[in-house]
């Protein structure tokens, strides 16, 4: 009976012993293991690139040890750089001149994903020394939401069928906004003057919302125009609850601003997405672009306004009938009302 129990002692030891082993090889080869090294090309508009970040995240989940090199324009970057898997940015655009040589000496990679398809994005790829290469195209996918298209095309490279989820916003340090209620108003949009409804009729909505909140108005450099023309209306109104941030902010900036509204007021444009990665209660005005591409991606508490014009979308940058009535006909009244509306959900 004594022998028997100490062999059965013998026995539980032993397979504890192989246990252990089995644990500290499993966490040797876990160490040993080199994460996969991508380099991805991220899309180029600031609100494309919010719409992208169902797909980033997607990539991230798949393969999880992976180090990313990320390049694209500086706006873009600066959204997207705060990502912890995130370890070298390349800055490409009009301000930062490069060569194709810049990215035959950026080393060998695992994978590479371009979300762009243009020329200059296809002689890059070829470029690129990387086991795997894959790269969007636009027309490969139907009409449907941008989020969807990014999402379908890194299922198709990965061989998976993951759903899009929410838009992610990896910008921190969001500041207090106080007790204060603040409307945001952004005039702007990059894409063309096509995209942009009047200032004159931001500030009537400006005007009249005054009593009740803060004004904040948005633009980028390339907007201080708009932006001055509806200081001066507000002016005019002696108006002076408001603060004029266009062409002073950084993205991170622009966000954690944006991130403090409890409205917001916009055009198809950037900011309106990085308004939907925080679900800020939103009216968006669509014109030349097709919503259902481009609208806020799960944000439930946004509301739609657009014309239904035969002429719509167009997408095209400036109006080629030169009327402009998918922006024109858009009237204050309607917006206020739908800030109501937007203000219930």
């Amino acid at each position: 009976m004594v022998h028997m129990i100490l062999n059965l002692q013998l026995i539980k030891n032993k397979i504890l012993q192989l246990v252990l082993v089995n644990l500290i090889i499993i966490k040797l080869k876990s160490h040993s293991k080199k994460p996969i090294k991508a380099l991805i090309e991220i899309p180029n508009w600031l609100g494309d690139c919010v719409m992208f970040t169902p797909a980033f995240d997607n990539i991230i989940n798949y393969y999880n040890d992976i180090e990313i090199t990320i390049f694209g324009s500086s706006a873009s970057i600066e959204f997207i750089k705060n990502h912890p898997k995130i370890v070298n940015t390349l800055t490409v655009d009009s301000k930062n001149k490069f060569s194709y040589k810049t990215f035959s000496n950026l080393g060998s990679f695992d994978v590479f994903f371009s979300f762009r398809g243009s020329i200059r994005a296809k002689i890059i790829k070829f470029i690129i020394s990387a086991t795997n290469k894959y790269q969007y195209s636009h027309d490969k996918y139907p009409k449907r939401h941008q989020v969807e298209k990014y999402v379908d095309f890194v299922n198709d490279c990965l061989n998976t069928k993951t759903s899009p989820g929410n838009l992610s916003c990896y910008l921190t340090n969001v500041k207090d906004k106080g007790t204060s209620r603040i409307l945001g108003i952004n005039p702007g949009a990059s894409y063309g003057s096509a995209k942009r409804w009047y200032p004159k009729q931001f500030a009537k909505i400006a005007i009249e919302l005054s009593d009740n909140f803060d004004i904040m108005i948005f633009g980028g450099a390339d907007e201080l125009e708009f932006a001055k023309e509806i200081e001066s209306h507000l002016t005019r109104n002696n108006i002076s609850n408001y603060l004029n941030l266009a062409g002073k902010t950084s993205i991170s900036e622009l966000t954690n601003y944006i991130s403090n509204l409890d409205i917001f007021i916009t055009g198809d444009s950037g900011p309106m997405h990085i308004a939907a990665s925080l679900d800020i209660p939103t009216v968006a005005l669509f014109g030349p672009t097709n919503p259902i591409e481009t609208s806020q991606w799960k944000n439930p508490h946004s509301v739609i306004i657009k014309k239904a014009l035969e002429c719509q979308p167009c997408m095209k940058r400036t109006c080629p009938l030169k009327h402009h009535n998918c922006m024109k006909l858009i009237e204050a009244r309607e917006v206020i009302d739908s800030i109501s509306e937007v203000s219930q959900r």
